[in-house]
């Protein structure tokens, strides 16, 4: 397996927050999708421009939630890896 590309870090920042019910703290983000804070912060407001994830804040933190597009992107997006896999790709 070679360097993760831009899409599959993507796709691990919402995949993280997918299976944590949609709510995460950026520090749990960071660990899970294995990125420096640096990186993380790049993606997160990137992935802020584009409405797929919005951050709310908590009794005592702030979280990052998933909105419908990152839900819609996470699901495309692994239909596409399954394809890939499927042909081999």
């Amino acid at each position: 397996m070679g360097k993760r590309t831009r899409l599959d870090i993507i796709g691990d920042i919402l995949s993280a927050i997918q299976d944590k019910g949609g709510r995460m703290k950026q520090t749990h983000i960071m660990y899970k999708a294995n990125l420096s804070h640096s990186q993380l912060k790049s993606y997160l407001e990137e992935l802020l421009d584009k409405e797929f994830i919005g951050t709310v804040k908590g009794k005592h933190n702030e979280y990052i939630i998933m909105k419908d597009k990152g839900y819609e992107f996470l699901e495309k997006f692994r239909q596409m890896k399954e394809f890939e896999k499927t042909f081999g790709l």
